[in-house]
């Protein structure tokens, strides 16, 4: 009986990813979340580091490399200006938006190809894990971004 409630909730919790998944229509403030994270990628794409780190709370961090964040703003804008030096091109499989109160998880596979100041192509690719907060403006914006989720099930 123990191991009912907690089958009972992975199921509920598994249906409403689904039926989520399945393209039931996002909440305003999921669609607004959403639309965080596509004006960042947008922004990144084109090089505008600034619109990048707008998108981006003043103490958020960023885990450029797996299991390494960096929260200080300047060393992000250094970081994103010399990866935007690949002119990387991103695509996401697919999103999920989950929103509780004033924060927001979303979760993406994602692809990006660049190419180096060299000439040497570049492609990568991994699992988008990113934890956003309601702004007093009613705006979302990036606390926790990390592109490397996959990692922990790839060491499997």
């Amino acid at each position: 009986m123990k191991h009912l409630v907690p089958a009972a909730l992975i199921t509920a919790l598994s249906l409403s990813q689904f039926a989520h998944a399945e393209g039931s229509p996002m909440t305003a403030d999921e669609t607004d979340a959403l639309d965080a994270i596509s004006t960042m990628t947008s922004a990144f794409m084109a090089g505008d580091i600034e619109a990048v780190m707008n998108v981006y709370e003043d103490h958020a961090s960023v885990a450029f490399e797996p299991g390494q964040p960096v929260s200080d703003a300047a060393v992000l804008a250094e970081m994103f200006t010399a990866m935007s030096a690949l002119k990387p091109q991103f695509t996401y499989s697919g999103h999920e938006v989950i929103v509780q109160g004033d924060l927001a998880l979303h979760i993406a596979p994602w692809s990006m190809t660049g190419t180096t100041p060299d000439g040497q192509d570049v492609a990568q690719s991994g699992l988008s894990v990113a934890i956003l907060r309601k702004q007093a403006d009613g705006g979302w914006k990036m606390v926790i971004d990390n592109p490397h989720g996959a990692r922990l099930i790839e060491a499997r």
